[in-house]
């Protein structure tokens, strides 16, 4: 069957396309904001660590929501869902162009990461209960997505930034009003007939050791992650590289290097290894990246550099760590997919404000070695629950099959 997994994966109906599309434009919002945290820190006369506080608020409020999304989605459905959400983003995004100061963009990109919360993870289970060929496939294109939308976004960041910092903001409601539409016309039913969840769902699927071990794994990597998205620009600073538009091209080449790895470096390993090997190779490798871009913060190319390998490595282990969720339980995907995302986004929300606080306190340096220390216990959590993970390294065949009974009975 595995010949055939490169046509099936384009081969997919119109509703999925649609819900992939709308997913690239909500992944651009978290790099957005990447190439313009210089410029809105010096034109808002705000501090690096309040300026980072627009990556926490928005992850901390997508974090908090992710574990009721599927409550909600599970009563109103898929369309409605991700309807709401992508509303609330075009709301939110065009308030935070408009806000006077700091604090007011803080609080909108709050509202945003519910908007976000609603959106992406009734998105993956939407792809994955909707797609053909599986749920390999189908999580490869959300991951593809979600890499072409973090590559795009810095660079769209980039370019209107370089006009005015409000500038990406516009953009971003503009291109989420286009989703909203696209959705509109082209999911035209649930793909997945609703069956109502437990308000306590997610947290009770957290106790089930398989996705306990994962989130938590999820949440020290994501610390990780975002040390190296939000921080490094600051980092580049001093070196002389604070233009948006310098930063966005920076970042744009970190995106490409996620969504190559994402859709090709993934499955070349899985089809190989089973999953926990490619995640206890593959996390070592980024803890080794995250510690080379602090011996080499006084430098501009060795801080790139490490930039883009830290996206060929990220794509790796967000397709892994995401096909490791999805099949490590018989939870609906909804909920599944609500319980990890909670905990991983909160992961993303503690690191921008803790880096620079480090950064200020300890040594410019300091944060790439927290964020390495981060993913090595990430690293060891995933060591630690290798006997809880064995469905997660099944036998690909039969998982595929599976999955393929399960796309069927949610067609009819």
């Amino acid at each position: 069957m595995s010949h055939d997994k490169p046509t099936s994966i384009l081969r997919q109906p119109t509703a999925v396309w649609a819900v992939a599309f709308a997913s690239v434009i909500a992944f651009m919002g978290i790099g957005l904001v990447d190439p313009i945290l210089p410029a809105i820190a010096a034109s808002l006369k705000a501090t690096p660590t309040e300026t980072e506080m627009l990556f926490t608020s928005y992850l901390l409020i997508t974090g908090a929501a992710m574990f009721f999304t599927s409550w909600i989605s599970s009563r109103i459905g898929a369309k409605k869902t991700l309807l709401i959400g992508l509303a609330l983003i075009v709301v939110f995004a065009l308030a935070a162009g408009l806000s006077p100061n700091v604090e007011a963009i803080i609080g909108f990109r709050a509202g945003w990461g519910l908007g976000n919360a609603l959106f992406i993870s009734t998105a993956l289970a939407t792809i994955v209960g909707a797609a053909s060929g599986g749920t390999s496939s189908a999580i490869i294109l959300y991951e593809a997505a979600l890499g072409l939308g973090i590559a795009i976004g810095p660079l769209l960041g980039g370019l209107l930034g370089s006009w005015s910092w409000r500038g990406p903001f516009f953009g971003t409601a503009v291109l989420m009003a286009i989703g909203f539409i696209a959705i509109t016309l082209l999911l035209k039913k649930n793909p997945e007939k609703p069956v109502p969840t437990s308000i306590g769902a997610p947290f009770k699927a957290l106790a089930k050791p398989a996705l306990g071990f994962l989130a938590a794994a999820a949440l020290f990597y994501n610390i990780g992650f975002f040390v190296l998205l939000a921080y490094t620009p600051f980092a580049l600073v001093p070196l002389g590289v604070d233009s948006a538009i310098s930063l966005g091209f920076i970042f744009f080449g970190w995106g490409v290097a996620l969504a190559v790895t994402s859709v090709w470096g993934a499955p070349l390993l899985t089809n190989r290894l089973p999953r926990t090997r490619v995640l206890w190779i593959v996390m070592p490798l980024l803890a080794i990246d995250l510690a080379a871009a602090g011996l080499f913060i006084s430098s501009v190319v060795g801080l790139i550099v490490c930039v883009i390998v830290g996206g060929l490595l990220l794509g790796i282990l967000n397709t892994v760590l995401t096909e490791c969720v999805m099949e490590a339980t018989d939870l609906p995907r909804s909920v599944a997919s609500s319980a990890y995302s909670g905990v991983r986004f909160l992961g993303g929300a503690i690191a921008p404000p803790a880096a620079t606080l480090l950064a200020a306190t300890i040594s410019p340096a300091t944060p790439f070695f927290a964020g390495g220390i981060s993913v090595l216990v990430a690293v060891v959590l995933i060591v630690i629950g290798h006997k809880h993970l064995k469905r997660v390294d099944g036998i690909e065949e039969s998982q595929v099959e599976e999955a393929e009974v399960l796309t069927l009975a949610d067609a009819t």
